[in-house]
């Protein structure tokens, strides 16, 4: 049920009780003129409500539910108003039937066509706590009677009760099905819908951008020129400038998937210039950037840029989770079937574990002022290489992210 506004909900929930309270009294009312009425004139029995029980003070209570139900719906609490009808009619019938079997000879005789309407129409609330309620009930009534009464009539109405419901929760769990289909295609839609609106305003972006870019990168490497002394610096600057570049081609994956450019690549290079942009960043937090085993590993083919882009994403994201500062450990590994395993393990506050598989969504996100893009384009970026990303979390321990990437790239 997840995704539809509460509004929504609540008139689709005052449709269902309002459809249900005009059954409800239609079928009361035309099951008992039928039962206590008509049906007596063959059969020969006395006409009339039956004597000892509640009479028409019976009926007066039932209706007394119709003002508290209208009440309930004009102050936007439509879901009360099945579980009050269930209980005021399981109380008011159960006091009549005991007023009048109880303690007398004749034999126990009671039900309703409202009882099965109850159960039958129980699937249209799409509520299963609702459905149990009603199914227990109705079943622990007869139970109840049968024992207070020592009648065995009580049998065939709980048998029939049992089978109705058995029909019913298959309805309950079809409609159950069908709604989270529906959801499921909702937020797809929605989804699609805000990709289609963040890849448009990505390329007017990108398209405005470059312009200023292309004159920052060369008055940068201008003043690179003139302080030769400070080349390392205005390397690294040109190299961000660059990189900014890259991250509009990034956002632009959301209207047209850039193809990566494969090369030989020394990890240990990659990772160290990650360190490089990030390293002051990191330190301002009380936060250690280590690695291990890096040099060990073999170089592997890969989008350099991309490759970039993707472990500064990861970084970033674990030292957001570090608050209070701590170690960032990025180790390597060769792995079976000719790959890399990169981990990346923070000390930060964890990942839920009902949140674990929407990480990656675009636009999810727990940051009060993340975008929800950043682990998106990460997950693009693996994609691409025909990698595979993983997660490992403790809440309030950290979290563990493994990145297999293979050492060569296959064509298809």
């Amino acid at each position: 049920m997840k995704g539809f506004n509460q509004q929504t909900l609540i008139k689709e929930e005052t449709k269902a009780v309002k459809l249900f309270i005009w059954l409800f009294y239609i079928i009361l009312t035309l099951y008992d003129l039928f039962y206590y009425y008509l049906l007596p004139l063959n059969t020969g029995v006395s006409i009339g409500l039956p004597k000892g029980g509640l009479g028409w003070v019976y009926y007066l209570a039932i209706i007394a539910l119709l003002p508290l139900a209208l009440y309930l719906i004009r102050t936007n609490r439509p879901f009360q108003i099945k579980y009050l009808f269930f209980a005021g009619f399981f109380l008011i019938d159960f006091s009549n039937s005991m007023l009048i079997y109880f303690g007398e000879s004749k034999e126990f005789q009671s039900g309703s066509a409202v009882e099965l309407l109850f159960i039958i129409f129980a699937p249209i609330f799409v509520n299963k706590r609702y459905f149990w309620i009603v199914t227990g009930g109705m079943i622990a009534k007869y139970l109840l009677a049968g024992l207070l009464l020592s009648s065995q009539n009580v049998m065939v109405p709980i048998v029939l009760m049992a089978i109705f419901s058995s029909v019913s929760y298959v309805l309950l769990n079809r409609f159950y099905s069908y709604i989270h289909s529906l959801t499921h295609v909702f937020q797809e839609l929605r989804q699609t819908e805000k990709l289609a609106a963040v890849g448009q305003i990505a390329s007017a972006v990108g398209h405005e951008v470059r312009n200023p870019l292309a004159a920052l990168r060369g008055f940068t490497q201008l003043q690179m020129e003139k302080h030769p002394e400070d080349q390392d610096r205005y390397k690294i600057m040109i190299e961000e400038i660059d990189r900014i570049n890259l991250i509009a081609d990034d956002l632009m994956i959301l209207s047209k998937p850039r193809l990566p450019m494969f090369k030989k690549v020394e990890l240990n290079a990659v990772i160290n210039y990650v360190i490089s942009i990030i390293h002051e960043q990191a330190a301002n937090q009380n936060i250690r950037l280590e690695t291990e085993n890096l040099e060990a590993v073999p170089k592997i083919q890969c989008d350099e840029n991309m490759l970039k882009q993707a472990f500064i994403n990861l970084v970033k994201n674990a030292m957001e989770s570090m608050t209070e500062g701590g170690t960032i450990l990025i180790s390597a590994k060769v792995a079976e079937g000719g790959q890399v395993l990169i981990s990346i393990k923070d000390e930060g506050c964890g990942i839920d574990a009902e949140n674990m598989e929407r990480v990656v969504d675009p636009f999810y996100t727990t940051k009060p002022d993340g975008t929800g893009l950043g682990l998106m384009v990460t997950k693009q970026i693996v994609d691409e290489h025909k990698a595979g990303i993983t997660f490992e979390s403790e809440k309030g321990k950290g979290t563990i992210v493994n990145l297999t990437i293979p050492i060569e790239q296959t064509t298809q």
